[in-house]
């Protein structure tokens, strides 16, 4: 067994996706306490709690893999504390919907890698948040999903057929997980490669008029671009209400994307001003790989570890969220990943 802290490092609950993704694949269960400790609200959301079902589901069920709370009943919102003991995985039509505006990405995160570790294709419906807060959008993993794969494969494929956004949720995406012959290729990402296109991006439903153009127009000078890498995507009204405002950088060797969120009480101008400082960040380095990526590429790495592929990137920054994912990483696989400081970046190989 397994034990883990959930308040280690950052806290949250990255710490009990990677532990649900990592026991199914290994077949090591786990035990963790203080889920989330140091979220404004611990424990399990709901959100969470549907990554934590999607576990069990695609481990055969409750019959077979196990989540319960240390009175060994099945855990519910709210739980700290969480044992789960894995069975074999199983591939096959699944449907997970969150329940609320939560990410339904997270839900994917989970269960992406178990999945490619199964014998045949996997098709997910995944209904919930698409473009969230505080976790990895569609439009995110979309773009940076050939990075999972050192082939330039793509790993999943996705296929939108509404969006979700906070507080309204309803999003929903089609997922078709392909596993690979060659299993999990290593990653090597040191270079951006000369810069082949830049655009931003407004999603937008059910929002005052103007909202969208105020936004655009803030990135679109700051950024010097010209209109036509200017996208005012209005959507359809039952989508919303909701607003999401992306930049997207296409390089030779990369492709990082930004996002910002609008909420009720700020304005367009500092939606778009949140985003810039990330874009803007991002600029001043010369490393491939953005913080958001740094982390999701960690259990990719790992796994290519264990056919003896040899990864490496180079990152702008390593957020404590991506230094508490490789810490849980280490606990099921026998790998360990070096970090350190190099060519203005952060080196990172495992």
């Amino acid at each position: 067994m397994i034990e883990l802290d959930g308040s280690l490092g950052e806290g949250g609950g990255q710490i009990l996706r990677t532990a649900l993704a990592l026991s199914l694949i290994t077949g090591q269960a786990f035990r963790v306490e203080n889920i989330r400790a140091k979220r404004p609200k611990p424990g399990l959301m709901r959100q969470h709690l549907a990554c934590v079902q999607a576990a069990v589901t695609v481990g055969g069920g409750v019959g077979k893999t196990r989540a319960v709370n240390n009175a060994g009943e099945a855990v519910q919102i709210g739980e700290t504390s969480l044992t789960f003991m894995p069975d074999e995985i199983c591939a096959g039509d699944y449907e997970f919907a969150i329940g609320s505006a939560g990410s339904c990405m997270l839900v994917l995160q989970t269960v992406l890698w178990p999945l490619l570790m199964a014998k045949k294709v996997s098709n997910l419906i995944l209904r919930g948040g698409t473009h969230n807060p505080m976790a990895p959008s569609l439009s995110f993993l979309q773009q940076v999903a050939p990075y999972f794969s050192g082939s330039g494969e793509q790993v999943f494929e996705a296929e939108l057929r509404r969006h979700g956004f906070y507080p309204a949720g309803g999003g929903e995406v089609l997922v078709k997980i392909t596993p690979q012959a060659q299993g999990v290729m290593a990653i090597d990402l040191m270079q951006r490669g000369d810069l082949l296109d830049a655009y931003a991006e407004c999603l937008h439903a059910g929002l005052p008029k103007g909202v969208a153009e105020r936004e655009l127009v803030v990135v679109q000078k700051a950024l010097n671009l010209s209109e036509t890498q200017c996208h005012n995507r209005a959507l359809r009204a039952n989508e919303g209400p909701g607003n999401a405002l992306l930049v997207v950088l296409k390089y030779e060797h990369i492709t990082e994307v930004f996002a910002s969120y609008g909420n009720k009480g700020v304005s367009a101008e500092q939606v778009a001003q949140n985003l810039l400082k990330e874009v803007l960040a991002y600029q001043a380095h010369t490393a491939p790989v953005g913080p958001h990526l740094a982390d999701q590429l960690m259990i990719p790495m790992a796994l290519a570890a264990l056919q003896g592929g040899e990864s490496q990137y180079l990152a702008t920054e390593l957020t404590e969220h991506s230094r508490t994912n490789a810490l849980v990483i280490e606990k099921f696989l026998p790998v360990q990943f070096e970090v350190k400081e190099q060519d203005g970046g952060v080196f990172v190989s495992v």
